[in-house]
């Protein structure tokens, strides 16, 4: 299940979800099953902030709807994700690094998967009416988004692999590598533009991961030799440089003074500045979740706001936040943002490269939460939902073998 999460979220319809509840009910049998007896009190005393992040959510939302006395289950689903993680996670914490390792190869299969797909794709012109890279059921942000984040963790995994000969070793490296650039490919195609944003990021991580650059004028003539790279990748094809021209008059409308809600960026705009005016009306609670539209659709009655940017999100993850939420939910957004990446901070320079690439992937994973989520809403998405907390729950529990390891031990496997 570990290893088919990753690799089927851009393949199968709903197979990361699949992997996702077998690994819950495998994980509350073994709650009340006597051999096993799952350790909640680890949760409280080695885990505080992680906990209260998965949980925050799920305790806000129905007070929430309790005290503006409405009730819309299917704003709980993709939410919900996080909480039903927590078995998960003291389920894992019992299983060896062996068998939480394959984690790894799933993004790798995952990315070839979804680069096959681009190929095809591209071959017989099966892209959205926006020439853009998706699927049936997944849109292209959240589809280039996700390649991109398995394709460097693709990469990032391969301080987990060891290997019985030289032979296997380049093998298994060169198929991480090529799961990495399928992963690029279909993120490329996707037309993605905020979620490259987080190349950098992943880069720096990797460079940090693997000892690559360690002094400063290092890192800056690295990251000018990316920029570069990426400049000359975009320019290169039509496609980027359709992506650019669009940018560029989006940028030029605006300064200009036109905010043109058919533009991309003009309807975010528009949907952020509609976002900070009720939450200036609903400070505390927000409208609702689940109601932003309907409060959308009334500023456009008013002349307000364009019809044309009327929609069930407000294209940010944080000024869906403020709308729809609040300050409260301000507060649990950002309970989820940095709760578990304390502990990947924590443990980052851990002796055991096991758990050092556990935490540098757990970096990866909440630093790319949080920038996809500037130009999008990242946890409105189940199959993302799903995906992001299915990863905080392996990661954590590889750091978690070494952190109840006594010091000076090594660490042979299960903690028991």
């Amino acid at each position: 299940m570990v290893l088919l999460a990753p690799a089927s979220t851009l393949i199968v319809r709903g197979g990361t979800g699949y992997c996702f509840f077998v690994l819950l009910a495998i994980a509350l049998f073994a709650r009340f099953s006597k051999p096993f007896r799952l350790k909640a009190s680890l949760l409280v005393t080695a885990y505080p902030w992680y906990t209260v992040a998965m949980l925050g959510f799920m305790v806000y939302l129905p007070f929430q709807q309790a005290l503006e006395g409405y009730f819309l289950p299917r704003e709980f689903d993709g939410l919900s994700r996080f909480a039903l993680a927590l078995p998960i996670f003291l389920l894992l914490v019992n299983v060896p690094i062996k068998y939480l390792k394959p984690l790894g190869w799933g993004c790798a299969i995952g990315t070839i998967g979804a680069g096959a797909w681009a190929v095809d794709s591209a071959i017989h012109m099966t892209v959205t009416e926006l020439n853009r890279l998706g699927n049936d059921f997944t849109n292209p942000i959240p589809y280039g988004n996700t390649a991109l984040l398995l394709g460097f963790l693709s990469v990032m995994t391969i301080r987990w692999d060891n290997y019985s000969s030289a032979l296997l070793r380049r093998l298994g490296i060169g198929l991480k590598v090529f799961g990495f650039i399928a992963g690029l490919y279909a993120s490329y195609l996707s037309g993605t533009r905020g979620g490259w944003l987080a190349i950098p990021l992943f880069l720096m991580l990797c460079s940090l991961n693997f000892g690559w650059v360690r002094l400063c004028r290092h890192w800056i003539a690295a990251l000018g030799v990316v920029v570069l790279a990426m400049a000359a990748l975009l320019l290169a094809s039509p496609n980027g440089r359709d992506r650019l021209r669009q940018t560029q008059s989006d940028i030029v409308r605006l300064a200009h003074g036109s905010a043109a809600p058919e533009s991309s960026i003009g309807a975010r705009l528009q949907l952020w500045r509609a976002s900070i005016h009720l939450f200036e009306e609903h400070p505390l609670l927000g409208v609702g979740k689940g109601h932003l539209k309907s409060q959308l659709q009334t500023l456009a009655d008013a002349s307000e706001i364009s019809p044309l940017v009327v929609n069930q999100r407000a294209h940010s993850e944080f000024f869906s936040t403020i709308a729809e939420l609040g300050a409260a939910g301000v507060v649990c957004l950002a309970l989820v943002y940095f709760g578990p990446l304390v502990y990947f901070l924590r443990y980052r320079k851990s002796p055991n490269r096991d758990v050092s690439t556990a935490a540098y992937c757990g970096i990866a994973v909440s630093g790319s939460v949080i920038i996809f989520g500037l130009s999008i809403d990242v946890l409105t998405v189940v199959m993302s939902t799903a995906l992001i907390a299915l990863f905080w729950a392996v990661l954590l529990a590889v750091i978690t073998h070494d952190a109840r390891v006594p010091k000076g031990k090594p660490n042979h496997g299960s903690i028991g």
